[in-house]
């Protein structure tokens, strides 16, 4: 259902933190360069000015986002993260809205609010996190609670908080040492990240292949007190390499085709451009309905489950627009829709159903985070 790839030649930057210097600051675009000492500078729009710098130029924050030109001028120096990595040609995006996600919570030094993660349906559960935020928390700083909380003790949920405050208050005191540009903090390694982030209860078993590997991972788990998970990382043992075990190198090489089959005959064929996606769904060879409308809807919410998995392996966002199969009944249509929004409620990246247009093209949006597999793997080797 998903894949995360890494470059055997290319860090992680996405979430470092950097002093960094202003370069440029085009009031035209709402939005400043900054020099942070990467190979292109970061793209800063206005709208990712923390509140606190607003607050020390006298501006509301509660008011929306103030011109960039009375808040940052050239050769300033800024404390800022990258957001966002390179797409295509345009430049890293930046925010000096921090945030150091921990096991249990997504700590905002500069931000005062709280939040739950969506995943947390529970009221009565996302009450009970509000309230440890609050109780933890100091005036000034903002907390989320992550997927993972939910199970966590209050005592684990305490410690996470103290071990992202204590890291806060060293990236600080990096900075005030510090001439820019400089790198102050740098994110967690992919298979951390990854560990980090999806080892929870319902993941029942983590396969990697080596000893060496498992090790290194215990001894991770050690130190984010995840113990509880030792038992459940296993090394392959078969014969046949655990990628073509597993078939993950095929399905690797299907996200590079236009065209997926679906299981009952009929298939989607997806068109990535600049501006758009395009994704076509045909009825192909679907046989098995002898009324032709059970036939469409089939297809149709085949597709719908397809789609929303392709979304995720190829790392598609933005907007896209589907071309369903044509349905004459209300309460089929109603169906697809149902199934769109139950598939993108899954996906760990904001998705989100629009509408439909006036020549029945099915519109969502998916947010970007990077750039998408087809762009990734232009020519380049990963590792996953």
């Amino acid at each position: 259902m998903e894949i995360y790839y890494g470059h055997p030649t290319q860090e992680r930057i996405v979430g470092n933190i950097y002093k960094g210097k202003v370069e440029d600051v085009l009031p035209g675009m709402g939005a400043a360069f900054v020099d942070v000492g990467e190979r292109k500078s970061l793209f800063l729009p206005q709208g990712e000015i923390n509140d606190s710098i607003l607050k020390e130029h006298g501006f509301k924050p509660w008011h929306g986002a103030a011109p960039i030109e009375k808040v940052l001028r050239p050769g300033q120096s800024l404390l800022l993260q990258i957001r966002r990595g390179e797409i295509g040609t345009k430049n890293p995006q930046g925010t000096t809205k921090i945030s150091l996600p921990g096991r249990f919570w997504v700590y905002l030094p500069t931000e005062d609010r709280l939040g739950v993660s969506r995943r947390i349906e529970s009221v009565r559960k996302q009450r009970q996190l509000r309230r440890i935020a609050r109780e933890l928390k100091k005036n000034g700083e903002g907390m989320i609670a992550r997927t993972a909380a939910r199970w966590a003790s209050e005592e684990d949920l305490a410690r996470d908080y103290q071990l992202l405050a204590e890291t806060w208050v060293g990236i600080e005191s990096a900075e005030q040492r510090s001439s820019a540009p400089q790198l102050l903090y740098k994110t967690m390694g992919l298979v951390q990240t990854v560990l980090r982030d999806r080892l929870l209860p319902d993941v029942h078993e983590v396969v990697v292949d080596s000893e060496f590997f498992r090790e290194k991972i215990l001894s991770f788990l050690e130190y984010m007190y995840m113990e509880e998970y030792r038992d459940r990382i296993r090394v392959h043992k078969e014969k046949a390499p655990l990628f073509v075990h597993y078939r993950i190198e095929e399905q690797i090489q299907e996200t590079r085709s236009r065209r997926v089959n679906l299981a009952g005959g009929g298939f989607i064929v997806i068109d990535e451009t600049e501006a758009l996606t395009a994704i076509d769904v045909n009825t192909g060879g679907d046989v098995r309905h002898r009324n032709q409308q059970a036939a469409i809807l089939n297809t149709n919410l085949e597709a719908v489950k397809e789609i929303a998995r392709q979304l995720r392996l190829r790392r598609i966002s933005g907007i896209i627009i589907i071309d369903f199969v044509d349905m004459e009944s209300p309460q089929n249509i109603q169906k697809m829709i149902d199934a769109i929004k139950e598939e993108l409620r899954k996906d760990r990246v904001s998705a989100d159903f629009i509408d439909i247009t006036p020549l029945g093209l099915v519109e969502i949006t998916r947010k970007r985070e990077g750039e998408s597999l087809a762009g990734m793997l232009d020519g380049a080797e990963f590792d996953a």
